[in-house]
Formats: C-alpha cells, sequence, structure tokens
C-alpha cells in the first residue's frame, strides 16, 4: 500500500477512473488477504543476493582506511537493495473487520475504515482516499480487482458503526531481514580481520 499525497479534494475527478462497487463482492470471511500477484523470481534474486554477496565481499577485503569506506558503502548499497526488493518479496494487504492493514518493505500500516473518505479502481490498482492523502493498493492479481474493490467496500460499509481502532505503524519482518543483513556484512568483516 503506497501512501501518495493528492493536490485535491475530488479524487473523482481524475480521468480513467471506476469507482468501486460492492455488488459483485462475495461473502468473503474477515480478515481476507487481497489477492496479489506473486513477487517474480528477479526479485528474490536480489533480496537473497546481498546476504551472500556483501558479506563475501566484505570479508574479502585488505584491510586499510579505503578498505573501511568500501566496508561502509558495500554495506549501504545492500542494505537499500534488500530494502527495496524486500517490498515487492514481502508485501501483502489485508482486509479485516477494523481496517485495512498492509505489509510493506519496512513497516505494517492500518489504516481505520471510518478514514477512508472513498474507494476507487485506477490503472488497476485501488485507491483509498483520505482527505487529502490517498493510498494506494498495486500488484492485484488480474482479474481481481474488482472483486478486491468490492470487498474492501462492503467491510468499509459494515464498519460504519463499529468504534475507530487507529493504529500507528509499527516494524514489519522487513526491518529484521535488514537487520541480519547488517549484522552479516559488517560481521563478515570484523570477523575476518579479528577485529571482534
Amino acid at each position: 500500500m503506497e501512501n501518495r499525497s493528492s493536490g485535491t479534494d475530488d479524487a473523482a475527478a481524475r480521468p480513467g477512473t471506476d469507482s468501486a462497487s460492492p455488488r459483485s463482492a462475495g461473502p468473503e470471511a474477515l480478515p481476507w488477504r487481497v489477492p496479489l500477484d506473486p513477487a517474480p523470481w528477479w526479485a528474490w534474486l536480489l533480496f537473497v543476493l546481498p546476504f551472500v554477496a556483501v558479506p563475501a565481499l566484505n570479508s574479502w577485503l585488505w584491510m586499510g582506511a579505503r578498505d573501511f569506506l568500501a566496508v561502509g558503502l558495500f554495506t549501504a548499497i545492500g542494505a537499500s537493495v534488500v530494502r527495496i526488493a524486500g517490498g515487492v518479496v514481502l508485501y501483502r494487504v489485508e482486509v479485516t473487520a477494523t481496517a485495512l492493514k498492509a505489509r510493506t518493505s519496512m513497516l505494517v500500516r492500518s489504516l481505520a475504515w471510518q478514514d477512508v473518505d472513498d474507494i476507487e479502481i485506477v490503472d488497476g490498482s485501488i485507491v483509498l482516499a483520505s482527505g487529502k492523502d490517498e493510498n494506494e493498493i498495486n500488484g492485484i492479481a488480474a482479474g481481481r480487482t474488482e472483486h478486491a474493490a468490492a470487498v474492501i467496500q462492503a467491510a468499509r460499509d459494515a464498519a460504519s458503526d463499529k468504534p475507530v481502532r487507529r493504529t500507528r505503524p509499527r516494524p514489519g519482518i522487513g526491518a529484521i531481514f535488514v537487520l541480519a543483513y547488517l549484522v552479516l556484512a559488517v560481521g563478515a568483516f570484523l570477523l575476518r580481520w579479528h577485529l571482534v
């Protein structure tokens, strides 16, 4: 779920927009996971590669001032690759009775139904408008966008008379992977040169 800022209050004024309709919603039991396309093989490869390549490279470098700079640079680049690829591999969106929950690269975010002003389908994605902000659910499996939007609309309608439950974003499993990567990448260099 991407959070993007909109410059207009009337999201329906955008061209190429179809409003979601709850008519096609089946009796889905909540919580319900939005059907997303599986992560492509290259995303898995990019996600796993830094865990092997960067520690191996860091343990090969010779001691010296330039090597410390190279270790820092390789480690930072690898952490960025893990974070970005993890956003594809670990991406998940779930519809619950009280909110829409999305697990992205580093965070688990929740959007209470009472904070959603409008639900629309835009270019194969579902856009949830909340004031001037928009949250986009992309990567939905082909042919399932309308059904997913209808399930989301039905869950939002059912929650209209329920108490509001807002939660702050919290670290997701991707944060643990990045931390584990940093330990491996820096630890390989420190162990190779007996610095710990």
